[in-house]
């Protein structure tokens, strides 16, 4: 007597899907770059905020350097999410009767124990 043999139905390599290690490979991976966006947000921030103030200070067309640190302290004192720079910090400089204002600073960015991320910002006024 000869026996029944239930038919194939699909074979393994015609399977679709993402397999437990891949899942957990993907969710570490959005975990780690969400974590690294949250950390270096911050900085982003401030450096955007300090660009703002350059360009207001700088479109004011100050007189004289003292005139600019000032301002910019007095920007500073405002603004809260400054405090990598102060106004001693600032070049100031002028091209074609124009005053313009460059910063350069770096930040630490504390990752995990003894692992930093160093951002390296500079700008100048437009």
């Amino acid at each position: 007597m000869k026996a029944l043999v239930a038919p194939r139905i699909g074979r393994r390599s015609a399977q679709r899907g993402v397999t437990l290690f891949g899942l957990l490979f993907w969710a570490m991976l959005i975990g780690i770059a969400a974590y690294l966006v949250i950390r270096v947000f911050p900085t982003v921030n401030e450096y955007l905020t300090i660009q703002k103030a350059v360009d207001t200070i700088a479109s004011s067309q100050p007189t004289t350097v003292a005139e600019v640190r000032v301002a910019f302290d007095k920007q500073r004192d405002v603004e809260y999410s400054i405090s990598s720079i102060s106004g001693k910090d600032l070049l100031v400089t002028k091209e074609n009767d124009k005053v313009v204002i460059g910063y350069a600073y770096d930040k630490l960015v504390p990752i995990y124990g003894p692992v930093y991320l160093l951002i390296k910002y500079e700008g100048r006024s437009r």
